[in-house]
């Protein structure tokens, strides 16, 4: 491709990263000064523009220093023409919708998982009739808790969940207890089969018994670090591209999954909304689990100082993954208001939404930081091209 070529494809805003990517893709090849990775980012573009401006080109490189600054200048002219800062700040901060209740009771279920579905089913069926029996209104399950967490295992344990019934067996129970207990379930996540794809989704389901929500994992859990664990869920899911919030009998609540945690932006964009509460059904390992499992959950709450509960499955020392279990509810001011540890249990606690304004009275900053994050970001794709390059 020459330089006026790229040009003219990098002419279209909305698709200036994508051609980006595709225009200087072979750089990765030719260059150990660049990282190999699977999306171009923004601080890659940074680093081309920083080589040129030496007048050296980028380091062992066979691109001409000509075609590369012209690739690069066309981007910078087209970012900054596009950039409008109030445009970037849409949507406007909202403040969270009167909820139809202050308080309530959530009941985080860390379950343990075999490789027997069934028994997986009516043993979440259970566990779910106890939790509503000691007076939960919102019940929160793990990620992938009806399937042993595996690539091996994800495509045979998957669920066809929009034909429902016989197809989907495991959010079937889950809304025939939502409707006859007339509870909220955020049902942990399941493996989704959509046609030739498969996902890690979570349903969420209303008191009564409707599916309201469904929220595909957006950040797939990718990991290598030697000698300790190696997972890569790319290998047989796809991530999703929507954010997920949802308006229930017990608030607004916005959806993220496991490694979605991780992403500040997705629940700064949920806040921005007007979330109540952020829920975060996950399996974290024993060797990221212990340093940032509660770390994040802390975070995100004192973030944007609104509740968050994770769910976690049971931990199985005998399982090919071992979760860390620590199911959680953090509160608005980012303080641990109830856990528990590895082995199976419910979690039974109060969510108090008045805390919520309270906190943001007494320490002004959710305005700040999402005008702040909006403004800088200019754009609201959360497509895991953008918020996967860390």
């Amino acid at each position: 491709m020459n330089a006026a070529a790229a040009i003219e494809i990098l002419s279209s805003p909305s698709l200036q990263l994508q051609a980006l990517r595709s225009s200087i893709s072979s750089l990765y090849a030719t260059s150990p000064a660049l990282k190999i990775r699977s999306h171009t980012s923004l601080s890659d573009i940074n680093f081309i523009k920083r080589c040129l401006s030496t007048n050296k080109g980028i380091p062992s490189c066979s691109f001409s220093s000509t075609l590369i600054r012209s690739i690069s200048s066309a981007t910078t002219t087209i970012m900054a023409s596009g950039f409008n800062p109030e445009e970037a700040r849409v949507p406007p901060a909202i403040p969270p919708p009167t909820p139809p209740i202050s308080k309530f009771k959530i009941a985080l279920c860390q379950l343990t998982v075999t490789e027997d579905k069934t028994r997986n089913i009516a043993h979440a069926r259970q566990v779910i009739e106890d939790a509503a029996e000691k007076g939960a209104q919102l019940i929160l399950l793990p990620e992938i808790w009806n399937s042993p967490y595996s690539n091996v295992s994800f495509p045979v344990y998957a669920e066809d969940i929009d034909a429902g019934g016989d197809a989907s067996p495991s959010t079937t129970m889950l809304s025939e207890l939502s409707r006859s207990l007339r509870i909220t379930i955020v049902g942990g996540s399941i493996p989704e089969r959509s046609g030739d794809r498969l996902y890690n989704t979570c349903c969420v389901f209303g008191t009564d018994g409707g599916l309201k929500a469904k929220h595909r994992k957006i950040h797939l859990f990718d990991i290598d670090i030697p000698g300790q664990m190696t997972f890569k869920e790319s290998k047989t899911l796809t991530a999703g591209e929507t954010p997920t919030i949802v308006d229930t009998d017990v608030g607004r609540i916005g959806i993220g999954i496991c490694y979605d945690i991780r992403f500040q932006e997705l629940a700064a964009i949920y806040a921005a909304r007007g979330a109540h509460l952020l829920c975060y059904p996950g399996a974290f390992n024993m060797t990221t689990g212990p340093l940032h499992w509660e770390l994040l959950q802390r975070a995100r709450g004192a973030d944007c100082q609104l509740y968050v509960a994770t769910c976690s499955p049971a931990r199985d020392t005998g399982s090919s993954y071992v979760a860390w279990g620590h199911s959680t509810l953090v509160g608005p001011f980012g303080e641990v208001i109830a856990t528990t540890e590895h082995d199976e249990a419910i979690v039974i606690a109060e969510i108090d939404y008045s805390l919520i304004e309270q906190r943001r009275f007494n320490q002004l900053m959710l305005g700040g930081i999402l005008g702040l994050y909006f403004a800088s970001s200019g754009c609201l794709n959360l497509s895991p091209p953008l918020l996967c390059n860390f």
